[in-house]
């Protein structure tokens, strides 16, 4: 094959890939027709009930983040306002979450130096994640996240969740000025800080948070539909928060968040031309790209469970591209790394939204108050510096605990050992290893588990029975055709199994009484360039040996790819094709076996012999 045949091919090839469930680049959010009054009314309850936790939350993250309160209450506006725009999913909202934001104070904790350049930094880092997660939608990665276990997800949101609860002990405790943070980004750094640091324990924060934490229970349990975590803040800030404020007793001088301006607000944005920035691209790459994964990971598991309940259809790769445009929009503003929210997501589905408006209404509600506290900064009434960090602090470690999924982790324990040994690593993992270490880890082992079993592919020796009739080997029985052997191949034969697939054959082969080898390839699949030499090297080999490989029921995908590989021309020789002879005989749907029998004959051409009576059993209702 020549070099532009090749280049032709590679082009077909790529025009094929791009064209197959192209995504939609361009932004929408639903035809302006069809949005009725009822449907806007809808919208904006849901958008409502969105904002009250949004605000709360993304406080939340920044604080778990280890990072200003502006970053996270930036994107969570932001995001929440363009993702819809490139979304397939209705319901999703994005934003600062759980896992995202421990994922960069754990970065940040392992390198300490970079941790005063994060305003320089950040923007960068949303960023990379931004180009990643458009890269990954537009080469249809997420297509690949099919084949992540559920179990890595629910080992890791565990792991996260030790690891978010031990840090917020920290202020819960009193003890921040006490802890090293730099020993605090693994799990028995941070208990070993807590242990050493246990002396110095406060009672006011003690009392602030078990306070705010009763009331959030109280309106959990009384006042289900209520925005429990809001309100418990709210109050826990009205409460304690005017102490601190007034100087009151014992709650003077205990630590509170200090509220951002309108210059905070001016986005800095990322510098891509200034000196040295390929070696902070090169320090923050793995982060990004760890980020990217687990938000659009995050992202299309909630889309998928949505969507089984109301009957949408999603498209993985559009939603990655939702992620990536977000993460462009909060890059650009002056926000953290954005993904797809849980609770966020579900507390929008469970109030009634109607359509994508209802996350863009969100955003702008969001947007909206953040402008209102940066007014309270100018006006001098500094809503921010009202909230404690311990009621923040103890709200974030109930909202934690839904992380801990007994349910889906005791499928994951007991359904296979595969599945107990990924999520058993991945959990370990994330309590030695920063978590951008610590998700890939995981990743790594669930591929590797899922590849062992890919790789194996199934071959079942076949022989005919007194009549005539095609069944499989039994035990060391005599064969009938006692010089050939027919080896039925299902199964995939990518690179993963190429040799396992060779060393078997061969070992087929090692039997003194067989001369000819035929594999029936009716259901083997995904022959790859590995497979292929694979099969060269056999061929050559039983050469060699003076042995005969034929092949039978091979489809027209597998020969193809022998074709254009030019494994072909090897397997024929021998053949003189002018007369009609073969060594590869292609599969006819309307009766599999037809192959076979051909390759039989060809077979007993190649040892002068017709002792066989050949007929072929061919069941249709079994085909």
């Amino acid at each position: 094959m020549g070099f532009g045949n090749v280049i032709k091919k590679f082009y077909r090839a790529t025009r094929d890939y791009f064209n197959e469930e192209k995504i939609d680049l361009s932004p929408h959010i639903g035809s302006v027709g069809d949005y009725s009054k009822k449907k806007f009314t809808d919208d904006l309850r849901a958008a409502t009930n969105v904002t009250l936790l949004a605000l709360p939350q993304a406080i939340a993250y920044a604080a778990i983040a280890g990072v200003d309160v502006i970053y996270g209450v930036v994107s969570a506006a932001v995001a929440a306002m363009i993702a819809p725009f490139f979304a397939s999913s209705r319901y999703n909202v994005l934003g600062p979450t759980n896992a995202t934001a421990f994922m960069l104070f754990s970065f940040f904790a392992v390198n300490p130096a970079m941790h005063s350049r994060i305003p320089e930094l950040l923007p960068l880092l949303v960023f990379i994640v931004a180009i990643a997660s458009m890269l990954g939608a537009v080469l249809k990665v997420a297509d690949l996240l099919q084949y992540v276990s559920r179990s890595v997800l629910v080992g890791y949101m565990a792991g996260a969740a030790v690891l978010i609860i031990g840090n917020q002990l920290k202020p819960l405790l009193g003890l921040s000025e006490f802890v090293d943070t730099e020993q605090t980004a693994t799990f028995f750094g941070l208990v070993g800080e807590l242990l050493r640091s246990i002396k110095h324990i406060q009672w006011v924060p003690l009392v602030i948070g078990a306070v705010t934490l009763s009331i959030y229970y109280a309106f959990k349990r009384w006042k289900k539909n209520w925005p429990a975590f809001s309100i418990a803040l709210l109050l826990g800030s009205a409460i304690f928060g005017s102490l601190i404020h007034f100087k009151i007793g014992p709650f003077e001088g205990q630590e509170t968040f200090y509220t951002f301006g309108f210059a905070e607000l001016i986005p800095n944005l990322p510098n891509l031309f200034r000196h040295g920035i390929f070696n902070d691209i090169s320090a923050l790459l793995g982060l990004g790209l760890a980020i990217a994964f687990l938000a659009s990971l995050e992202n299309t598991l909630m889309a998928k469970s949505i969507a089984s309940q109301t009957g949408d259809r999603t498209d993985v790769n559009q939603d990655m591209l939702s992620v990536g445009f977000s993460n462009l929009a909060s890059a650009l503003a002056g926000g953290m790394p954005a993904s797809g929210s849980l609770t966020r997501t579900s507390l929008n589905y469970n109030s009634g939204a109607a359509t994508k408006a209802s996350s863009v209404f969100a955003g702008l509600f969001t947007l909206v108050l953040v402008i209102l506290i940066a007014w309270s900064s100018e006006t001098g009434l500094n809503i921010i510096d009202y909230i404690p960090k311990a009621a923040l602090a103890v709200l974030v470690i109930a909202i934690s605990f839904t992380l801990f999924n007994v349910k889906q982790i005791r499928i994951c324990l007991l359904s296979t050992l595969d599945d107990a040994a990924v999520i058993i690593v991945t959990f370990i993992a994330t309590l030695l290893a920063p978590l951008h270490v610590a998700i890939f880890i995981g990743v790594a082992i669930s591929i590797t588990l899922f590849l062992r079993k890919a790789s194996k592919p199934f071959l079942k020796e076949y022989e005919f029975n007194d009549v005539g009739e095609l069944r499989e080997k039994e035990g060391n029985n005599a064969r009938p055709i006692p010089a050939i052997s027919i080896v039925h191949v299902e199964g995939d034969l990518f690179f993963g199994a190429s040799e396992l697939f060779r060393t078997q054959i061969q070992r087929t082969a090692a039997d003194p009484a067989i001369k000819v080898i035929i594999l029936r390839l009716k259901n083997a699949r995904h022959l790859d360039a590995t497979s292929v030499m694979a099969l060269e090297d056999l061929v050559n080999f039983m050469r060699r040996q003076g042995l005969f490989l034929l092949i039978s029921g091979a489809s027209k995908d597998v020969y193809r790819v022998l074709k254009n590989s030019g494994i072909l021309e090897i397997l024929q020789e021998g053949a003189d094709r002018t007369q009609g002879e073969s060594n590869i005989f292609l599969a006819m749907p309307s009766n599999p076996n037809i192959s076979t029998r051909d390759a039989l004959r060809r077979a007993q051409q190649l040892l002068g012999t017709k002792e066989a009576d050949v007929r072929i059993f061919y069941d249709p209702k079994q085909s």
